[in-house]
């Protein structure tokens, strides 16, 4: 068993491996990097064949989304951990070692992130990760250094090692025994929340999850799926419904719940007055989509965790024009 598995799952995105791989070649501080392929349709094989023939390749006989193609092709690797690492992501001379050497120090330490810079602006964070991520009591994620669309330039602000909520999928270093005994992600999200989910369900099961700022990576973003996609609005709205019936405990589930419709109406009504019919429609159908997933969910042995912030993030963010201190 290899002590570090690097594993990019990739669709269709030969051209971010020809942008990226070679930097994780480069820096891949001796570990093993593997390609998990989700069916891809365009020349993604091929190129690895032709340029990086001795990289393992495992290839998926369908696509799988985010959530089932890892899943399945984690199954097939074994290692004490795992970095899963998005196609479209640039990273930095020595950047598995200060995380690795953290969750070797405490076995507690399930899940740790790196510092996530956007590829397109060095300077500043980018949207999935940033500096680490948290949640609201109603479920609604974000970020130290990202906040919706705002973003801080890194100043040293959040140059440090700390405790989150979640850790971004574009970079996440993850205790192989512990994603297996959690089932890893949950395969009905397909895309979207569902490392907010499994960092839940870590945090459910009495493990850690962490960020470190001695590790920098730099991410592209929206390589995949554009985030004002319809279907993105889809999986974002039914997968956050899906996570919080998941992972609340029984004494909070309906209320939050209740007010989470509420909320996703409003911002429905919101979006169909902007002229964005198709996410209106998209945000009723993710709520019809997420009735009928409701006898599929497992819930994980819910309880009280800490890392939830409890105001409003977005009560605080649009109507007070404020951000957290984290």
């Amino acid at each position: 068993m290899t002590k570090v598995a690097v594993v990019i799952l990739n669709y269709n995105g030969q051209k971010f491996l020809d942008r990226f791989l070679p930097s994780v070649v480069k820096n891949n501080d001796g570990y093993e990097i593997i390609i998990a392929d989700n069916a891809s349709t365009d020349n993604s094989i091929d190129f690895l064949r032709s340029n990086y023939p001795n990289l393992k390749t495992i290839q998926l006989a369908r696509n799988e989304g985010f959530a089932g193609g890892y899943t399945h092709a984690l199954r097939k690797i074994e290692a004490e951990y795992y970095v899963l690492l998005n196609s479209d992501v640039e990273v930095s001379p020595s950047w598995t070692k200060p995380i690795i050497d953290l969750m070797d120090n405490d076995t507690s330490i399930a899940a740790c992130q790196p510092k996530i810079r956007s590829y397109h602006q060095k300077t500043h964070f980018e949207y999935a990760g940033a500096a680490g991520g948290y949640i609201d009591w109603l479920g609604y994620p974000f970020c130290r250094g990202r906040v919706f669309d705002s973003y801080e330039q890194d100043l040293g602000q959040y140059n440090d090692t700390k405790e989150i909520f979640w850790a971004t999928g574009a970079c996440m270093f993850v205790r192989a025994e512990v994603f297996h005994q959690l089932g890893g992600f949950d395969t009905h999200f397909f895309a979207h929340m569902e490392e907010i989910d499994l960092c839940w369900r870590i945090k459910n099961a009495g493990y850690k999850v962490m960020y470190s700022s001695a590790s920098t990576v730099y991410h592209v973003g929206g390589g995949t799926l554009h985030k004002s996609n319809p279907h993105k609005t889809f999986l974002n709205y039914r997968n956050g419904l899906a996570m919080l019936y998941k992972n609340l405990p029984s004494d909070k589930l309906f209320t939050t719940i209740l007010l989470r419709l509420v909320l996703d109406g409003i911002s429905g009504i919101k979006l169909l007055i902007d002229g964005s019919f198709t996410d209106f429609l998209a945000i009723i159908k993710a709520h019809f989509a997420f009735y009928a997933m409701i006898p599929k969910l497992e819930r994980a042995s819910p309880k009280d965790v800490s890392g939830i912030y409890q105001k409003s993030i977005v009560w605080e963010y649009f109507v007070k024009k404020q951000t957290p201190t984290l």
